[in-house]
Order: C-alpha cells, then sequence, then structure tokens
C-alpha cells in the first residue's frame, strides 16, 4: 500500500463526560456518564487523524491520556507509517507493559495514523484499506441493563425505532429467576424475526453459567455473551460444546495474540472485537484474518463511527454493535437506516467534533 507522506507533529487529548441518554445497568456496574476521550493527530501537512475511545472510568481516561503524551515524546517529527510507529511504541513502553491503557493508548495512536493516512488520500478509510462501504447491520445496544422484566419490555421496544432488528440485553441477576423473566418479557414484547442477544459481563462461575445456559437455551437468544471470565478459554469452550446457544467472547481480547489463543480453544462459537483492546486498525486487520475460517464470525464492538468501516473490509462480518454514546458531540453523526449504518461517503473515518458541544462536556 502507497501512503501518503505525511509527519507527526502532535497528539492532543480531550477528556470528556457526556450524559447517556439511556444509563446502563450491567453486573458490574451502571453507568449514567460516558467517560469519552478525544484524541487529534496533527500533521506537518495540515491533515488531521481523530478518534474518540470509550474508557469505562474516568481515571482510565486520565491515564490514556498521560500514555499519549509519552507516545508523542517518541514518535514526534516521525513519519505517518502505522505498523511502523506501532513497533516503536511497543518497544519504548514494553519494559512497563504495553496493555491495559497503554494499550488502548497505542492503540489510538494506530487509529489517528490510519485517519489522517486516509484522508489525505481523499478516501473514506474503508475505501483506503480496499473495500467498499457497504450496509452493516446493527442491533441496538443502548440500554436494556438489569431492570425490571415490565421496564425491559419497554426498552426493547423503544429501541427498534431506526429500523432495527436486534437488541441486546444486559443479564447477571442474583437469581436466575430474575434473568429469565427479563428474556422473557423482552423477547414477549418484540415483533417475530427481531433477534435477542444477551451478556453477562462476566458475572458467573462455569458452572453457573452452565445451569442458567440450559435453561436459557430454550429462549431463543442469537447469542450468550461473556457469561464467565473473558480468559477463561477453557471454560468458554465447554460452555460452546456444551450449550445448545452460541457462545460470544472477544470484546477484551489484548491484541491479536489473544485472539489465536482463544480460537486455538475453540472457545466461542462467535467473537467480537473492541478497536481499541486489539490493537487500533492494524491490530483488527490481523485478528480479522485469523478469524478467516469456517463458521466464525466478527462483530464489533462499541465506538460505531469507527467499527462501520472496519466491518466493511471484514470478510466474516456479523453484527454492528451500536450505541450513541458520541452522537452528542459528533458535527455529523451516522443515521441509522433500517437497521444498518454505512460508511460515510467522507475523507478517513468521517469523524469531526461539534465543538461547541466538545466544550460542554470537557472536564478537566
Amino acid at each position: 500500500m502507497n501512503l501518503p507522506a505525511l509527519t507527526i507533529r502532535s497528539l492532543r487529548t480531550t477528556a470528556l463526560a457526556v450524559p447517556m441518554k439511556r444509563p446502563l445497568g450491567t453486573s458490574a456496574q451502571m453507568v449514567r456518564t460516558a467517560p469519552l476521550l478525544l484524541v487529534d493527530l496533527e500533521t506537518e501537512q495540515d491533515v488531521t487523524g481523530r478518534t474518540y475511545l470509550y474508557c469505562y472510568l474516568p481515571v482510565a481516561a486520565s491515564l490514556i491520556a498521560r500514555a499519549l503524551e509519552e507516545s508523542l515524546a517518541v514518535i514526534k517529527g516521525d513519519a505517518v507509517e502505522p505498523q511502523r510507529i506501532g513497533a516503536k511504541l511497543w518497544r519504548h513502553f514494553c519494559l512497563a507493559g504495553a496493555s491495559g491503557v497503554v494499550g488502548m493508548a497505542l492503540a489510538a495512536v494506530d487509529t489517528v495514523c490510519w485517519d489522517a493516512l486516509a484522508t489525505a488520500a481523499g478516501k473514506p478509510l474503508c475505501r483506503f484499506l480496499g473495500g467498499v462501504p457497504s450496509a452493516i447491520p446493527a442491533y441496538n445496544s443502548n440500554g436494556l441493563g438489569l431492570m425490571s422484566p415490565e421496564a425491559a419490555a419497554d426498552d426493547a421496544e423503544a429501541l427498534l425505532e431506526g429500523g432495527f432488528r436486534a437488541v441486546k440485553l444486559r443479564l447477571g441477576h442474583a437469581e436466575f429467576a430474575d434473568d429469565l423473566a427479563a428474556v422473557r418479557a423482552v423477547r414477549k414484547r418484540l415483533p417475530g424475526g427481531v433477534e435477542l442477544m444477551a451478556d453477562y459481563n462476566q458475572a458467573l462461575s462455569v458452572e453457573e453459567a452452565l445451569e442458567r445456559g440450559r435453561s436459557l437455551d430454550q429462549e431463543g437468544l442469537t447469542w450468550i455473551e461473556e457469561p464467565i471470565r473473558h480468559d477463561d478459554y477453557a471454560g468458554c469452550a465447554r460452555l460452546a460444546q456444551e450449550l445448545a446457544t452460541s457462545i460470544q467472547i472477544g470484546e477484551n481480547f489484548a491484541g491479536p495474540q489473544a485472539m489465536a489463543a482463544a480460537l486455538a480453544a475453540n472457545a466461542a462459537d462467535y467473537m467480537m472485537l473492541d478497536l481499541f483492546r486489539i490493537g487500533g486498525v492494524t491490530g483488527w486487520r490481523e485478528a480479522a484474518a485469523l478469524a478467516f475460517r469456517p463458521g466464525m464470525r466478527l462483530s464489533s464492538h462499541l465506538v460505531p463511527e469507527l467499527s462501520v468501516h472496519l466491518l466493511a473490509v471484514t470478510p466474516t462480518r456479523h453484527w454492528l454493535e451500536y450505541v450513541d454514546w458520541a452522537t452528542p458531540i459528533l458535527a455529523e453523526p451516522l443515521p441509522v437506516i433500517n437497521g444498518t449504518l454505512t460508511p460515510p461517503d467522507r475523507p478517513g473515518t468521517g469523524i469531526r467534533w461539534d465543538d461547541t458541544a466538545v466544550a460542554r462536556y470537557r472536564v478537566g
């Protein structure tokens, strides 16, 4: 691939706290405000690469920003060549550990580099990577947290706006009867043909997951996501073998090598990639190549405005996870059309900030 000639001048970060339209209650925590970190790569050629990260906790945003400051000191003045920059930064951080928040920072550098290159080339990122903009089926992952069955049914019905044909429900109540009641209430309210995914957010032991999963096998779920510890590949493989419902894991893969280990263990029926845990655009492409095998389907995790480009170049693509958490701070949010999202016909990822909203939600 011929890369446009760009030189790194600066990296700028902006931490935001954006209120969520639908608070999200999971088995791990209740989230009402999205902690986002905006990253702008500025080049000597006045081309800017942009991305945002969902940081889970406000403290993580500050730690990632600090790691990005350190990264700039290492790569300022370098050519925008993602693989070479990635290798240089990995070498710099390897003794301290290039995973966790540092890994997310390195993935952000990789992503803004690719966005800048595609922008300089005047092509949408998916075209720059050799694909074409395609309408990607999305499931609505806003809301539908741990709540009463009736509230969950109301939430699920509202999430069909925009033509969505799939939604995701969080499970992990202390008593399985409450999980089952929520699933049945939501399923009863959804029209025929609408798919329902369930996410346990690593709440269960293997034995608990087997017991609950056997009962949920009768409920028509598209998948059960992360029922146990995400890195217990042997346990996940047992669930995938013994349960009729598909098992989904992957959002916590720390780089393509983690995915390779999970694939070797036959740890799941389906897998999903998180752009900033898998290693940015470069890591995603490597992981997608590993997963190019019969029966394996790849979905995305969060950041739909970026993930839509990468799914468009993923041969085994499955579902795009849609959340609207960044919508308030985007100048041109992606429209949902008949339950699908399509990469915009703008250079790079097409992401641009709404400066007024950014100023409103800025923290620190």
